[in-house]
């Protein structure tokens, strides 16, 4: 029974960790392509409380879950390759999280960038996620 709560509270969390993560690189590219201060202003509230209140708790209970489930199935999961994909995506998705904190923080000091990059970086999750779905239904090795 454990083990289904996991997966259940699991699912949950990586769907609203990746909610935010789709939404906070679209908010970066209106913030690059602001033109009025109050507008920035606003952006980078709601750019501080996805990150802080949606995105950072959803990534600690999608991982805390997630390595819950591994280690219950440890004996299953080990030895099967997909995991090990699914791991290197996840932690591929750490990775551009904590450089949305990154990015967040330097458009909160000013920094300018062009909203192309925003854009680009906001297609990457939808791969990622498509292809641990993919892992995780059919476990194709």
């Amino acid at each position: 029974m454990l083990y289904l709560w996991l997966k259940v509270f699991h699912i949950f969390a990586f769907v609203a960790w990746f909610a935010g993560t789709f939404y906070i690189w679209r908010l970066f590219v209106y913030h690059t392509e602001a033109k009025s201060q109050e507008v920035k202003d606003t952006l980078m509230i709601m750019e501080r409380k996805l990150y802080k209140i949606i995105m950072r708790p959803a990534m600690v209970v999608t991982l805390a879950c997630g390595f819950g489930l591994f280690s219950i199935q440890w004996h299953a999961y080990s030895k099967r390759y997909w995991i090990w994909l699914k791991l290197l995506l996840v932690a591929l998705i750490l990775g551009q999280h904590f450089l949305a904190n990154y990015y967040r923080r330097q458009l909160e000091k000013g920094e300018q960038y062009p909203s192309k990059k925003f854009r680009m970086l906001n297609e990457f999750p939808t791969l990622v996620l498509l292809f641990i779905i993919i892992l995780v239904v059919l476990k194709p090795f």
